[in-house]
């Protein structure tokens, strides 16, 4: 939403062909290059499992990743606007620090040494809301975090 994306494909919520080149043409009728943001998990409609070509992980699961490089083709291919995928692997990472960023950085620093002090181990510090929270590693890993039908919902109303 922050990056002015006009849809944001994720694993939650499949969304089919159609739908993702009626949001594309309806941002070109109005004179703008559509943006699609694609979660590497994304699930086409009627996909049963997410696209992985790269082999497992250390953990045997699926490396996922690949999926913006079937949607943009198709999308050039039904809409007839040039598409491209691009990846942004660790350069989405980059860029100049907020004052935002770096009073954060500063206070989970803090935070892991007060952990550390406490001999809170196999523990991490993290946060929730606008607190620093030190939790259980277990805890902060055990099952896959998603993200609510109802927080999706608000950034759709913003898609095409």
């Amino acid at each position: 939403m922050a990056g002015g994306a006009h849809a944001i494909l994720i694993p939650e919520q499949p969304k089919t062909m159609e739908q993702i080149c009626e949001w594309v043409e309806h941002v070109r009728d109005r004179g703008r290059a559509p943006v699609i943001v694609v979660s590497e998990g994304f699930l086409l409609a009627g996909m049963e499992k997410a696209h992985s070509h790269k082999g497992l992980d250390a953990f045997d699961r699926p490396r996922l990743g690949g999926i913006s490089e079937i949607i943009a083709p198709l999308i050039e291919e039904r809409t007839g606007i040039e598409s491209r995928a691009t990846v942004l692997g660790h350069t989405q990472r980059g860029g100049a620090p907020s004052a935002y960023d770096r009073v954060l950085a500063t206070r989970l620093g803090m935070a892991a040494i007060d952990a550390i002090y406490a001999s809170q181990w196999g523990s991490m510090v993290s946060l929730r809301g606008t607190e620093i929270e030190v939790v259980s590693i277990a805890a902060a890993t055990i099952g896959l975090k998603k993200v609510s039908p109802a927080r999706y919902d608000e950034a759709a109303v913003l898609f095409g």
